[in-house]
């Protein structure tokens, strides 16, 4: 009896496809993989994609109300696809086989098909992938280049993998996947975020390799946990406790480091998409790693909406395959001639195109704004005098605004919040929301990455976590070591520089931004009732709540925290503004 599903291959809708292909890793371990390739004996260029999600849980039973509001709100989407063969976050094979691709899907060790345990993101997953792209690199229906596909956990192991430089990877778009494992997937800005925590049960454990209840691929009737059944101890065993793992490790550790790609390693082309709403996971991570990648070849793509819908448009689509047909196919289609940038400007009604040339824009106007304690305003000129504003640590905290704007105004780029703070208690948790509210005083909201309703820009910080490095800190962007912990006296005062996540929106005359320091999520107080995300209403922040049992429950985070301002220390808020043309 074979602890696998066997392999075979048949031709469905004009494609041929191979489904649960073993592919051998060094240390023995099999993966699973479905191939869907043109139907000739012709080698074509690849698009090979790993994720936990379950190579055959289709995206329309795995994901239903993602899948139903996507064919309803963008109809383009499945006008060229039956839909049959969409599964999350991967490339829909009838979109890309015929163009001449070959997609290849890959279960990541110890999910779906694929043997071993779970362990996000470990070295030894990376080392998975060079393997398989060097697999796929040989095989007689591939012409040795491949590319790199994916969004989200398969826009991530991305950097991973090319960081390791495999000879056949010819070419990357990580679309809206974050590159630093602690201060994008695990804490913000110190803080421990409960969004792997949720994550994982969800829309992980649920396909583990070996579990007996999964869900069944429809296109051949076979488990997509694969053919082993595991028990329950066993299902526990070859799974990382991610919960575990973030209270037990505070700090940057050899851990974190092992899990996040040095970017500077990447040589090959990039493509790097980005989207304004990713706050909390991954927006921040494609703009640093277009930034940092030593590539001479590589692009920036910032859009909107939510997180996994440019990817199947036409919009999306249309920029993907231009690239890879230039890298892939060698096709002279005036890419390598593509501005840097391509920005889908946000504004309240929606969302306008713009190329530019570099990242952050040039021609910013960077814009000091600073925190008037008393009045609670947005000011262009520092305050006179000594003041102080206190809130309770765990609450709303203080709202700051500016005027509404006399004329129309844009900000687009990354911002920062720099303030003097004390605490009664020997750490705090700053939350920092950047907001838009109308002439009525009514905030605007926005449908962003996993939030139908959400501010602007956000940004996080625990003080404790304050020390900055200064070689990689910019005005604009602080960057804090995060390796070593640093317990404030109470009382005294100590200076904290919030990193808020880039942002982009055109403020219409008469709409005014505000900035709010809490000591907690943000929430809008919109009525009910709300989505439900990993079995919990989603409010405002998405699925990136900060109240992971174990650590903000502590008393350190149940004083009272106070603002200062004096002539030596002025908080300010740092925003990108761009001149009009």
């Amino acid at each position: 009896m074979t602890q696998h599903y066997e392999p075979y291959s048949e031709v469905r809708d004009g494609m041929r496809v191979d489904w649960d292909v073993r592919i051998t890793m060094s240390d023995g371990v099999t993966l699973a993989a479905d191939i869907f390739r043109p139907d000739d004996d012709k080698p074509h260029p690849v698009l090979l994609a790993s994720s936990p999600y379950g190579k055959g849980l289709a995206f329309a039973e795995g994901f239903a109300h993602q899948y139903s509001a996507l064919v309803r709100d963008h109809p383009e989407v499945t006008a060229k696809s039956t839909g049959a063969y969409q599964v999350w976050e991967y490339p829909d094979p009838e979109r890309w086989v015929p163009e001449g691709y070959v997609c290849v899907r890959i279960d990541v060790r110890g999910t779906g098909g694929s043997e071993g345990s779970i362990d996000f993101f470990s070295p030894r997953e990376g080392q998975d992938l060079y393997e398989a792209i060097e697999w796929a690199g040989v095989q007689d229906w591939s012409n040795g280049n491949v590319g790199m596909l994916g969004i989200s956990y398969l826009a991530t192991n991305q950097w991973l993998a090319a960081a390791l430089s495999p000879p056949h990877l010819k070419a990357i778009c990580p679309w809206e996947g974050a590159s630093d494992y602690f201060r994008e997937y695990t804490h913000h800005g110190g803080i421990p975020s409960e969004f792997m925590p949720g994550w994982a049960p969800h829309q992980v454990l649920r396909i583990q390799h070996g579990r007996a209840d999964a869900p069944v691929n429809p296109n051949t009737g076979r488990r997509v946990s694969g053919k082993p059944v595991r028990t329950d101890e066993e299902l526990r065993a070859a799974a990382i406790d991610i919960s575990e793992v973030l209270l037990a490790r505070p700090v940057v550790d050899d851990y974190y480091r092992d899990r996040t790609a040095v970017l500077e390693k990447i040589t090959v082309p990039v493509l790097s998409s980005s989207n304004w709403g990713g706050m909390g996971l991954h927006s921040r991570g494609n703009f640093e790693g277009f930034d940092r990648v030593s590539s001479e070849q590589k692009w920036l793509e910032v859009h909107g909406l939510e997180h996994w819908t440019e990817f199947y448009t036409d919009y999306g689509l249309d920029v993907q395959r231009r690239f890879f047909d230039h890298f892939l196919k060698g096709e002279a289609n005036g890419w390598d001639a593509h501005p840097p940038v391509q920005l889908q400007v946000r504004t309240p009604d929606g969302f306008f195109p713009r190329h530019e040339r570099e990242w952050p824009l040039a021609r910013t106007e960077w814009t000091e704004l600073h925190l008037d304690l008393d009045t609670r305003a947005l000011t262009g000129h520092a305050p006179s005098g000594a003041q102080r504003a206190e809130f309770v640590a765990r609450s709303e905290g203080l709202m700051f605004t500016l005027p509404p704007a006399d004329q129309e105004v844009e900000y687009t780029g990354p911002a920062a919040l720099k303030l003097f703070v004390s605490s009664t208690t020997e750490d705090a948790d700053l939350f920092v929301t950047v907001h838009l509210f109308d002439p009525e005083g009514t905030e605007v909201l926005f449908p962003t990455a996993f939030e139908p309703h959400g501010p602007v820009g956000q940004g996080w910080l625990r003080v404790s976590h304050r020390e900055l490095d200064p070689d990689l800190s910019r005005p604009y962007r602080p960057w804090q070591r995060h390796t070593a912990i640093s317990p404030l006296v109470p009382g005294q005062v100590y200076a904290a520089d919030v990193e808020i996540w880039p942002l982009s929106i055109v403020v219409p005359a008469g709409h005014a931004i505000g900035v709010s320091v809490r000591g907690q999520d943000y929430e809008h107080h919109l009525p009910g009732p709300h989505e439900i995300t990993y079995g919990r209403e989603v409010r405002g922040s998405g699925a990136y709540w900060h109240e992971l049992p174990g650590d903000r429950d502590r008393a350190a985070y149940r004083g009272r925290t106070t603002l200062h301002s004096d002539h030596e220390r002025r908080p300010h808020l740092l925003l990108p503004r761009i001149p009009r043309p």
